[in-house]
């Protein structure tokens, strides 16, 4: 059987849904429980979840087996991040009556599936990717020499084609790691014959979201506005932000693409709104403080249910539990099926075997 041919991770194919003409049935994807959840991450991820949960069979888990591959020092906060995540997913419309949501080490064929496609993985496709280089040179203080770091892109794969999902909602920057997932999947075929089927990406907008000191939103710079912030906290964060420097004084005019508010704004605020705004500053028909509140307002509109939702979620004993025993009742039923087949398929003893 020829070997099919392969593309870089760093040179990802250029598909989507409408390009392949696929019918979406399944997606899945999942996030590390890295801490707090802000309002990059719900405009990177979860707020397309939130939407995709109508339309596709969705599953959607918390990836603490990923958290020790950077953080396995010290692994103390991870149980209050996983909470605090699941919190924040729920609170802001993950709803566990339209999607699978589950912890990742609750289901183990996540490990099994791990181990069997190491075994098929060539060593250089890991050293390869972009991110194992980049993170080694980034953090900083952490010993990421390990074989865990340097294989955790065969673990996302695992997480990936155990569902036999049909798409993964990803970003551009994402596509990388999902072509990875790909090559693995293309491999075990050549060995094995059609075990699992090769998903496709999902692209979706992911605007690029400023911070409170004009630098990408990130926990590791400080500059976030988190989900769970009280309206008290949110103004107290946005009123002293750093605007174009240009305007110096009240009736000086501004430039709203050198302004991370405006940034915010493009993302939250309704197109009147940003329109008005636009053209307010470049004409200085409006301060720097009013086009904070007006922020603050549309921002207010998503965090303000999802406080309601969290004191809602926090009076509900063992509601928490609940969620993830119940996802997780369904995650392993379906991983389950793919780790018997991929067994099959490698010859690998199962229930069957003196049969």
């Amino acid at each position: 059987m020829p070997m099919e041919k392969e593309t870089s991770p760093e040179n990802p194919v250029e598909n989507s849904t409408e390009e392949k003409n696929v019918p979406v049935r399944r997606i899945v994807s999942g996030i590390q429980p890295s801490g707090r959840l802000h309002l990059g991450n719900y405009m990177g991820a979860l707020k397309n979840w939130i939407d995709l949960q109508d339309r596709y069979e969705s599953f959607f888990f918390i990836a603490d087996w990923h958290a020790l591959t950077t953080n396995y020092e010290d692994t103390s906060p991870i149980r209050q991040n996983i909470r605090e995540m699941l919190v924040d997913w729920l609170s802001l419309g993950l709803d566990p009556e339209k999607c699978t949501i589950f912890l990742q080490s609750d289901v183990l064929e996540h490990a099994e599936l791990n181990l069997l496609l190491s075994m098929v993985t060539p060593v250089s496709w890991l050293e390869r990717n972009p991110s194992y280089k980049d993170q080694q040179t980034q953090i900083t203080g952490r010993d990421l020499s390990t074989f865990g770091f340097l294989g955790y892109p065969v673990l996302m794969s695992a997480d990936i084609l155990l569902y036999r999902a049909d798409h993964v909602p990803v970003g551009l920057d994402q596509l990388p790691h999902l072509e990875l997932a790909r090559e693995i999947a293309r491999r075990l075929r050549h060995f094995y014959g059609p075990v699992v089927p090769e998903p496709l990406p999902l692209l979706t907008p992911t605007p690029r979201l400023l911070g409170l000191d004009g630098r990408k939103m990130s926990k590791s710079y400080k500059n976030c506005i988190y989900v769970g912030d009280s309206s008290a906290e949110v103004w107290e964060k946005v009123r002293p932000m750093m605007t174009d420097p240009a305007r110096v004084r009240r009736s000086d005019p501004g430039d709203p693409d050198k302004c991370p508010v405006f940034n915010l704004h493009q993302s939250f605020s309704p197109s009147e709104t940003v329109q008005e705004v636009d053209k307010g500053c470049r004409t200085a028909g409006i301060g720097c403080i009013d086009c904070k509140k007006l922020l603050v307002g549309h921002i207010e509109r998503i965090l303000q249910p999802a406080r309601e939702k969290r004191q809602e979620i926090s009076a509900r004993k063992g509601f928490l539990k609940e969620v993830l025993r119940e996802g997780g009742k369904t995650a392993s039923g379906e991983a389950r099926r793919t780790i018997r087949e991929v067994r099959r398929a490698m010859r690998l003893p199962d229930e069957d075997l003196f049969e």
